[in-house]
């Protein structure tokens, strides 16, 4: 029998059937749209008396928005050029004398919006790791500076010498105990009275922390008023207290836990989450140097402990450990509900396009769920010389981290140094510390945009580093997503904001990627990430030309008679069959689909909107650059309504005009369109206009609902419904004047 070490620890499985369904459906699509395009261009060199110049104009916005839109969908389908996925087998792993240490790092910022108790979750269920303890440490850094956070952690501490021994006895995979304890499924492997004994009287000791971390924010400082000027203060949490009723050897065998608050001043540029994981790249390196690095967002637990070992299955393979830079998991979630009418839980991301961007040289940097070899972002390329006075200069002046480049060296915690190294720390965390440096430009997470995520991973990619996917049949890190229309629109304007940043920087992808990344297939995956938002805006066209004209009786779309109707009856057909047979495929139902259409309009002409207009603003000089926090907290009305699968319209004025003003619009013209199809027999002449309405208003019938039919609190406002028909009629006029 062939011994384990010869065996491999990973294996990538090739979806060639989804590669010639999808490389299939590219050939025929494209030779449909370049028919389209040029039935297009073909207007503007034929002779027709009855052509006008505002016919040509409104001929040629529709067409430049056809080609934009056209060129989008050619960048999409590098992420369905060559899906892949992966299976590891950790049990082939070396013992754990032989497995290299982790870092986590954990970011939070605010209190009030991330609360305590469920960043403590993440903590806990980070320590409960399955991995060997003296190899686990955990860094939490709050950039609010809160006291009760750093009190959270010391009651997380107590709290989780009870909590990991539990863990360990029983195997417990749910780590995090509000969810451990919330699941009616988590038990069904063990039995007897001694396990529901010691269940009871973990879930006692848990209650008791909630409250007193609920108590200690209650009356202690929440922090958000110091979110911007505090000084930096770091902790190695440990016992202050004995406690004999825990064993001596339980408790020793703890994962080192660390509190960072990084100095922050508003004289300063703080970096937002880039910043505070720079200070943690510094920090942890004078602590704990480990040569691998998990990235968690606050409120993304570890559901299950397996995940540093299913990574290791890949740094640790010696065919691509060296060019390999990270392991990314996928973003799960466990608060959606079963219709999901927001489009939570990313599918088209986390089931479809990762897969396909693992096939093509690596998926980018997901923002949390990400095992980071420390040297990669440590490095200027994969073969570093690591000159001292270059790394001086590049890393700032200080000899001890310096000294933990080198990964041969390990800090010294013994207790005469340990104060000394926290010294360090404190210098380290200090917000001059970075000047004169290439942090943020260089080396560690990517400053100039508030997507570092994405920043991060194209540069690592155009250094030479490769990435892969793992993607296990049990969520290895479940997370909270949104449940309310305004969080939705937020983010994605924020992420559309921090993608105006990169394209209109020395990284766009354009220009950078190509020679740089190690496919231009990979390139194409990036741009197309970039460049969405831009991509996006001549929507707005689409949405308002061809009802305007109809309104005034002007055609711009070939008769049901014409053999071109048949090549955009195609066109169309071809992309929703397609989304269709995604969602589907990817274990998701047609009620699905309906929704990722509906949220994709939203999205598309509202945040993408508003995100390419700050990112504009910010590079013009006129808008400083921000990043909004989501809210963690649950509206109990809100989130009723969404496992209810009724829409809450309770956002801005600002997302919920334009976005019911066009509804209103495409409303009227579809009433114009069937009376022209009744009155005036013009069915042949304004099919494709009559449909485009027509599809817009089904899809997006709860904005009509909201507006027309609902009474209760998350409906859309009458002044706001009054508003935007006010804005309709403003833009029919204009439009007729232009038109006409």
């Amino acid at each position: 029998m062939e011994s384990s070490s010869k065996l491999p620890l990973h294996l990538c499985h090739v979806h060639k059937l989804s590669i010639f369904i999808n490389r299939t459906h590219m050939f025929f699509h494209s030779i449909a749209l370049v028919f389209l395009l040029y039935y297009r261009a073909s207007f503007f060199f034929i002779q027709d008396t009855t052509k006008t110049k505002a016919t040509t104009l409104a001929w040629l916005l529709v067409f430049v928005s056809e080609i934009v839109l056209s060129f989008e969908w050619l960048l999409s389908q590098s992420f369905r050029w060559r899906p892949v996925s992966r299976t590891t087998f950790p049990e082939r792993l070396p013992g754990d004398d032989k497995l290299p240490g982790v870092d986590v790092f954990i970011c939070t910022a605010d209190p009030e919006k991330e609360p305590t108790v469920g960043v403590m979750n993440t903590v806990l269920s980070a320590m409960a790791m399955d991995y060997p303890p003296e190899k686990l440490h955990v860094y939490l850094s709050d950039d609010g500076g809160a006291a009760v956070t750093l009190k959270g952690m010391r009651e997380a501490w107590r709290f989780a010498k009870w909590w990991l021994p539990f863990c360990r006895r029983y195997g417990i995979k749910c780590r995090a105990p509000e969810a451990y304890f919330s699941a009616e499924d988590e038990d069904a492997d063990f039995g007897g009275s001694e396990f529901i004994q010691d269940r009871e009287d973990i879930k006692e000791k848990y209650e008791a922390f909630k409250k007193r971390v609920r108590e200690k924010a209650t009356v202690g400082d929440t922090g958000s008023r110091l979110s911007r000027d505090h000084p930096a203060v770091i902790e190695v949490i440990q016992e202050t207290s004995s406690d004999d009723a825990i064993q001596e050897n339980e408790t020793k065998n703890m994962p080192l836990l660390v509190y960072v608050s990084r100095e922050k001043r508003p004289s300063h540029p703080h970096n937002f989450k880039a910043g505070a994981l720079n200070v943690l790249i510094r920090v942890s390196g004078v602590i704990s140097n480990s040569p691998y690095i998990l990235g968690l967002d606050c409120d993304m637990h570890c559901h299950d402990p397996s995940s540093a070992r299913q990574a290791m299955c890949f740094h640790l393979d010696p065919k691509i450990s060296p060019s390999l830079a990270f392991v990314q998991f996928p973003q799960k979630f466990h608060n959606i509900s079963n219709n999901d009418i927001y489009g939570s839980q990313h599918r088209s991301v986390f089931w479809l396009q990762w897969q396909g961007f693992d096939g093509v040289g690596g998926p980018g940097v997901n923002g949390t769920g990400y095992y980071m070899k420390r040297l990669a972002l440590c490095s200027s390329s994969i073969h570093e010389d690591g000159d001292p006075m270059k790394l001086r200069q590049s890393f700032g002046p200080s000899n001890e981290f310096i000294k933990s480049l080198h990964q041969n060296n390990k800090p010294d915690m013994l207790i005469h140094r340990k104060n000394a190294l926290l010294n360090e720390a404190q210098l380290l965390a200090s917000c001059s510390f970075e000047n004169g440096t290439k942090w943020g430009e260089e080396f560690g997470f990517m400053y100039g945009s508030v997507a570092e995520d994405y920043v991060t991973g194209f540069r690592l990619h155009c250094k030479g580093w490769i990435s892969v996917y793992c993607n296990p049949p049990r969520p290895q890190f479940l997370g909270r997503s949104y449940t309310n229309l305004d969080d939705v629109l937020v983010h994605c304007s924020r992420w559309t904001s921090g993608m105006v940043d990169v394209l209109f920087s020395k990284f766009c992808p354009l220009i950078y990627g190509p020679l740089k990344t190690h496919t231009f297939v990979q390139s194409m995956c990036y741009a197309e990430m970039a460049l969405i938002p831009i991509f996006h805006l001549p929507l707005w066209c689409l949405a308002t030309i061809p009802q305007l004209c109809l309104l005034n009786g002007i055609p711009l779309y070939p008769e049901v008679s014409n053999s071109y109707f048949i090549v955009f009856s195609f066109v169309f057909l071809s992309l929703i069959s397609k989304h269709l047979y995604e969602v589907l495929s990817t274990g998701f139902t047609f009620r699905h689909w309906i929704n990722e259409q509906r949220i994709w309009m939203m999205k598309s002409v509202i945040s993408d909107l508003y995100g390419s207009v700050d990112g504009f603003m910010k590079k013009i000089g006129m808008r400083e650059a921000n990043f909004f926090l989501t809210n963690k907290v649950d509206d109990v009305d809100q989130l009723k309504r969404y496992n209810m699968g009724v829409f809450d319209f309770q956002t801005s004025i600002l997302f919920l005009a334009p976005m019911t003003a066009l509804v209103i619009l495409n409303m009227a013209s579809f009433a114009v369109g069937i009376s022209r199809v009744i009155f005036l027999g013009e069915l042949d002449k304004f099919f494709i206009q009559v449909f485009i309405p027509f599809y817009v208003i089904l899809i997006n019938y709860p904005i009509v609902e909201g507006m027309l039919i609902r009474k209760d609190r998350g409906r859309i406002p009458p002044s706001v419904t009054l508003l935007s028909a006010v804005v309709s009629l403003i833009f029919y006029f204009l439009g007729s004047i232009i038109f006409m």
